[in-house]
């Protein structure tokens, strides 16, 4: 880093960066939430409050999608040529929606920017993967005197780090291979191979250990019923039925995979990894659960996975430990639905949305089953019928 503007301070100066042709590449990490992509229509939010104020003032812009169609449109009016945008967020096809949501915004702004970008500039997709736990106080308090800072944001993470880019850059970039980055022509093998064996597994982890009143996920992976779960679910459900990146062994990327979940010195939260799970499940476990429903083979470990998941939501463990689930995407209608006696209400949820099509029954009757067992006969009763 050699320079560094603020945009509420400095608006005038950002807009003459991002205009200037020596700026070739704007990179962007606005976390999942900040792409106004409304989650039941998939467009792009116009009615957002900082959306709406950039489209009645346009050249002085406030959102980050206001910063980078005015710098752009400056761009095309000096006879420039456009720049990469490059999405770095943990988001799937990051760059599809990042694409969308610029020339949504440019559209309802002027039309014919919105051709001239679509023209003129690229939207790589990117997949990145690092886990970071989130920070309590003490894990603050022991990361400053271990470094001998004041640090008011601290971050663990953990050795391992991989980013895969896809090579689709308007003019030119950097030689980002150098310092160990992927440069594929797609990288959605990628995504999948990442969403299907790092993600599912990850969450289902949770779920179960939230349930075995674990606090994280090295501790729930420590437990050999645990383990064997959510090895048998990577061995069976998915490296049997999986396409793998052309030089990349799926196995060898499970075994990488359980060895980041065990590292202790993350300390890495169960309620972290298992929040936001009605998200998650539909999109981590839904191209495993289609491909096994249209086969008919058995889905008993993502059913009981889902049971575990709902029985968690009641933020207590079966040794008595409570905690706070974290699921801002549930509704009023969703609580109740998953607090009724009556459990195949929550056969509902949107969560599942993702496979009523090919096997609705098999799935209800199996999720109806183990949140039974797991309500009358606790969480070690049903995991021993697995």
């Amino acid at each position: 880093m050699c320079a560094y503007l603020h945009a509420p301070e400095k608006p005038d100066e950002v807009l003459a960066a991002l205009a200037a042709p020596s700026t070739r590449i704007v990179s962007m990490t606005i976390t999942e939430g900040g792409y106004h992509i409304d989650e039941m229509t998939g467009l792009f939010r116009l009615d957002a409050p900082a959306i709406r104020q950039d489209l009645a003032d346009p050249h002085h812009p406030r959102s980050f999608f206001g910063y980078v169609v005015e710098g752009l449109a400056r761009r095309r009016d000096a006879g420039g040529k456009g720049f990469t945008v490059l999405s770095c967020d943990n988001l799937r096809h990051n760059g599809d929606v990042t694409r969308k949501a610029i020339l949504s915004f440019a559209e309802a702004r002027d039309a014919g920017l919105a051709r001239w970008i679509a023209e003129h500039v690229t939207f790589p997709n990117a997949m990145v993967d690092r886990i970071t736990p989130s920070m309590d106080d003490a894990a603050k308090q022991r990361l400053n005197q271990a470094s001998g800072l004041e640090d008011d944001l601290p971050l663990i993470a953990e050795t391992f780090t991989q980013w895969v880019v896809e090579d689709r850059f308007a003019t030119g970039r950097p030689r980002f291979e150098a310092v160990g980055a992927q440069l594929v022509d797609d990288v959605i093998p990628y995504e999948n191979l990442k969403l299907r064996i790092l993600n599912a597994s990850h969450v289902l982890l949770a779920f179960m250990g939230l349930l075995s009143g674990y606090e994280t996920i090295d501790e729930a992976l420590a437990d050999d019923a645990l383990r064997g779960v959510v090895t048998r679910f990577l061995d069976d459900y998915v490296l049997t039925d999986i396409e793998a990146p052309a030089g990349v062994d799926a196995a060898s990327y499970k075994k990488t995979a359980l060895e980041r979940f065990s590292n202790g010195a993350m300390g890495d939260q169960n309620v972290r990894v298992g929040g936001d799970g009605a998200s998650k499940i539909q999109v981590f476990w839904t191209e495993t659960m289609r491909r096994r429903l249209k086969k008919n083979l058995p889905i008993d470990l993502l059913a009981f996975g889902a049971a575990s998941w709902l029985e968690a939501l009641k933020g207590k463990g079966e040794n008595g430990k409570t905690f706070q689930p974290f699921e801002p995407s549930l509704s009023e209608n969703d609580w109740a639905r998953i607090r009724s006696d009556k459990f195949s209400d929550a056969f509902e949820l949107s969560a599942f949305d993702g496979w009523r099509d090919v096997g609705d029954q098999i799935f209800f009757d199996k999720l109806v089953f183990y949140r039974e067992v797991l309500r009358k006969k606790g969480f070690r009763a049903a995991l021993s019928l697995l």
